[in-house]
């Protein structure tokens, strides 16, 4: 299995080419040129971080860093441009802050609170792609292959391309394409999709838990994890991380936990077709914000990693008796389900200010 897939991984251009949104944002300078323009503090910031990530490691990783520099560039104003605020076709969940989430905020926080050392120098830089990169496409057909989703699949084949502009190469790097390809195939949600339309990203992605742990189980062939070689405990390490800080909403403070559900409810409605001010979508997004909710939070979710573990699983114990609350009341407000002519918008209003009394 493991040689099949990376030799899969290697060979997804022909089976994802480009599409049109890559075609417009080319390079790294047309790139940097929108990051100026939109979103100079994210230049300043992503140069202090660099700085200091020099002086912990040396200088000597200096062209590297910068290669992955103008890699985040692309990938976020890609991001941005495609389903994000900066283009015409918004993902509320899926877009740009997602990334930030991510890069400024969660795999920041590892760096705040367990500082560089809890990294080696190449797996910070590997984690830091893994947030922009591993939700690039969002748009392609529901087809799984070893349960990694079509949309993972064309993000490594989009991350890879991207990769190759910046300076890296396949043969001279392979590991760091291999291991950049594993963490987006294991952020895969649910890819044996319970959800009713495996088509709405928003969907799957609240129906089911991580591949990871399922992608490290098959690639040690049956074995326990701990029996692989180093090459292969540092992909299984590097897969899990990547896993929790892209599920780590659960430990965040509950403002920002419930946020994020409400910006994929909101997703998941308007790529289902439902609008948010029609009483067409008060059910299901009544569903989503209380049973939903509590199934991804006490059943579907746990944190895979040491690492994950640590850094946020006191923020997600904080938050069970909130998650639990917060249920209670909106079925208190909604004895039965939304009443006739109540809207999807007017079950978000509830949940968003319950959050606040929660918090």
């Amino acid at each position: 299995m493991s040689a099949e897939l990376v030799n899969a991984m290697l060979d997804l251009d022909r089976r994802f080419p480009a599409d049109a949104s890559e075609a417009r944002v080319r390079g790294v300078a047309q790139a940097a040129a929108l990051l100026r323009e939109h979103r100079p503090d994210l230049i300043a910031v992503m140069g202090e971080v660099g700085q200091s990530y020099l002086a912990h490691f040396g200088e000597a990783l200096r062209p590297a860093l910068k290669r992955v520099q103008d890699a985040l560039a692309l990938s976020f104003v890609r991001m941005a441009t495609r389903h994000g605020s900066w283009g015409n076709d918004l993902h509320e969940y899926h877009n740009e802050r997602h990334a930030l989430e991510l890069l400024n905020g969660r795999l920041a926080r590892v760096r705040l609170q367990c500082g560089w050392r809890a990294l080696a120098h190449e797996d910070w830089l590997l984690l830091a792609l893994f947030a922009t990169c591993h939700d690039l496409r969002q748009r392609e057909a529901a087809d799984y292959w070893h349960d990694i989703g079509a949309n993972e699949r064309a993000s490594i084949a989009e991350a890879f391309r991207l990769l190759d502009q910046v300076g890296f190469s396949r043969e001279r790097d392979r590991e760091f394409y291999v291991c950049l390809g594993l963490m987006i195939a294991g952020s895969t949600f649910d890819a044996r999709p319970a959800a009713p339309n495996p088509f709405n990203t928003a969907e799957v992605a609240s129906s089911g838990g991580s591949l990871a742990p399922k992608l490290v189980s098959e690639l040690a062939d049956g074995r326990s994890a701990e029996t692989l070689d180093p090459l292969g405990a540092r992909r299984a390490r590097l897969m899990l991380v990547a896993a929790d800080l892209d599920t780590a909403n659960v430990g965040e403070p509950f403002a920002s936990f419930a946020g994020s559900a409400v910006r994929l409810v909101q997703e998941r409605e308007k790529r289902a077709g439902r609008a948010l001010d029609a009483g067409e979508s008060a059910c299901p997004v009544f569903d989503f914000l209380t049973a939903g909710q509590e199934r991804y939070f006490f059943e579907l979710h746990r944190f895979v990693s040491p690492l994950g573990l640590e850094v946020f699983g006191v923020g997600k114990r904080n938050n069970e008796t909130k998650v639990r609350w917060q249920s209670q009341q909106m079925r208190a407000l909604f004895p039965g389900g939304p009443a006739p002519g109540q809207t999807g918008q007017d079950v978000i209003d509830a949940f968003l200010r319950l959050a606040d009394e929660a918090a």
